[in-house]
């Protein structure tokens, strides 16, 4: 699909804990639209450099830029309220809550009047708002008001990508969204990954080990090793073969 301009670019970024470089040269291009790999071996950076675009980690160094303007997120509220929403493989949902007060967690609206006042919630206007922003999604469960801990992996997946396409305005940032999914949740997660992409215009950063998903789903992937961006690649291009290249170092490439 086309892309028209940059939402936000990671430059020689960096993090280092004592003499461990985490992250040494971490780059990224996030074009509008789009949904963006990242792949590499365990200990790459994959984490490090998301957590730094989600402002759960302050780096040492490295400029981040954010829809032309420079930004430095010292926390994830800060990334949140620029409209940067982020999954992590946890997915940080409550079980024993519903799908509705998942998605309005932390951010409830409170009753009318004299009750809203008083600290109670609308919990009748966040089950609409809720079913109505799920069904654009295509997300269908057995019931808005069972809680998450009674649904699938797959289900639960959905409500908590939903959770980031709803309030993140610009970018979402999956963390490993298909790793504990059988074939047919894996592949209601990948087009929900699409739907929210085409349909409501936000630029997603996914994390995967799963080439034949990336090759297949994304519009491009950047491949990082040992804290470093070694390259981005088109899928139509470029085959499994030359991104495992790129992870184990016999091939450095870039311009994507």
């Amino acid at each position: 699909m086309s892309v028209d301009g940059v939402v936000l670019q990671a430059t020689a970024l960096r993090k280092s804990y004592g003499r461990v470089e985490a992250l040494r040269d971490g780059n990224l291009e996030l074009r509008r639209g789009e949904i963006h790999a990242l792949i590499g071996d365990n200990g790459a950076g994959k984490s490090t450099l998301v957590k730094t675009l989600a402002g759960a980690i302050i780096p040492d160094g490295g400029r981040l830029v954010l829809e032309g303007s420079e930004v430095r997120f010292t926390s994830p509220r800060e990334a949140q309220e620029a409209g940067i929403e982020t999954v992590y493989q946890d997915l940080s949902l409550a079980p024993d809550l519903d799908a509705a007060e998942n998605i309005f967690l932390g951010r409830e609206p409170l009753a009318p009047g004299l009750r809203g006042r008083l600290g109670f919630l609308n919990r009748r206007e966040m089950r609409r708002r809720a079913a109505a922003e799920l069904e654009e999604l295509g997300i269908v469960l057995p019931s808005i008001k069972a809680p998450i801990g009674h649904l699938s992996g797959g289900q639960r997946q959905a409500v908590a990508i939903a959770r980031g396409a709803i309030w993140g305005q610009r970018v979402l940032i999956l963390d490993e969204p298909t790793a504990a999914l059988g074939a047919r949740q894996t592949a209601e997660v990948l087009s929900l990954m699409q739907r929210t992409r085409d349909e409501r215009g936000i630029s997603i950063i996914w994390i995967s080990h799963n080439m034949p998903e990336v090759l297949e789903v994304a519009d491009r992937i950047t491949v990082l090793r040992l804290g470093r961006t070694v390259g981005t690649f088109r899928p139509a291009e470029t085959t499994a073969e030359q991104l495992i290249a790129a992870m184990t170092g016999v091939l450095e490439a870039s311009n994507g």
